[in-house]
């Protein structure tokens, strides 16, 4: 009995306006695994795809692959790259890393079932971006000096001086994550004066957090263009009045957090897995 072939599936980026131009300009590009881009075309409307080997992307193996996260990570940069290239020159809908169909012909069922939510959607985000605003609690490290005139008094048992040292502690710990509530208030009061949408996205912990510090917000904002300069001047000048707090900035990106494009139905039609979430690990595969 022969070998199987080796098949191709279809990879999907995000969904757009059809443009010629856009068409051509992704004929240059190169999506997850190396492979060229295109356009998969209807209702106005056009799907940025690629071919994927099912021997990586199938659903079983699929599932293996998701566990090695070098491998999840060049995933993640190559479709976070196609997507801001589109965004570049269009308005797109970002979809979910890892969005597959068996072939071109059921990503075109797809778009055929959703023509009127995607252009609907695609209106809705036209000349609007994508800022990231992550809030950390800096507490003070265990075994911090303790501040002068906070000795025990004379007499007093190593054991009292300890349980003293741990009240400090607990009280200096509670101090910062008040301050970080405020902080977070205080940030968002900011942002909102420009944003017309925000979402919240899951802390980032373990593996996932990036820097000193307890991330104590992750939200994402949608912000129009024009004002993406003032948006962040006003987050980072709140910042700056802030102790004991560390604030990062991400963007100006594609609104991956606004799209509600995720194609879940589909992905259960064809048996192939409806991937990981891009949230907040869309933008460069490793937040």
């Amino acid at each position: 009995m022969s070998a199987r072939m080796s098949v191709d599936m279809s990879y999907s980026y995000a969904v757009t306006r059809a443009d010629a131009a856009l068409g051509e300009s992704l004929r240059r590009t190169r999506g997850v695994a190396g492979a060229p881009v295109r356009l998969v075309r209807g209702h106005g409307l056009a799907v940025v795809v690629s071919s994927v080997p099912e021997r990586d992307f199938g659903e079983s193996a699929l599932k293996a692959r998701l566990e090695d996260l070098d491998w999840l990570e060049s995933v993640a940069r190559a479709h976070h790259a196609v997507v801001e290239t589109a965004f570049a020159r269009a308005t797109v809908l970002p979809l979910r890393l890892a969005t597959l169909h068996l072939d071109d012909t059921r990503v075109l069922d797809m778009l055929n079932r959703r023509a009127d939510e995607f252009a609907g959607l695609l209106d809705q985000l036209a000349g609007h971006v994508e800022w990231g605003v992550k809030v950390y609690a800096m507490p003070p490290a265990p075994g911090s000096p303790a501040p002068v005139g906070a000795s025990a008094a004379a007499g007093a048992s190593p054991g009292r001086d300890y349980l003293r040292s741990r009240q400090r502690q607990r009280s200096s710990g509670e101090d910062a994550w008040r301050a970080a509530h405020d902080a977070v208030l205080r940030v968002d009061a900011e942002a909102r004066g420009l944003a017309v949408d925000r979402v919240q996205h899951r802390l980032q912990e373990g593996e996932l957090a990036t820097g000193p510090g307890y991330n104590v917000s992750n939200d994402g904002y949608l912000v129009p263009r024009e004002s993406s300069e003032e948006f962040q001047a006003r987050v980072e000048g709140a910042a700056e009045a802030l102790d004991g707090i560390r604030v990062d900035i991400t963007g100006p990106w594609a609104p991956y957090s606004f799209t509600a494009s995720d194609d879940t139905d589909d992905a259960r039609e064809t048996n192939v897995s409806e991937g990981v979430d891009g949230g907040s690990e869309r933008r460069d595969g490793t937040q």
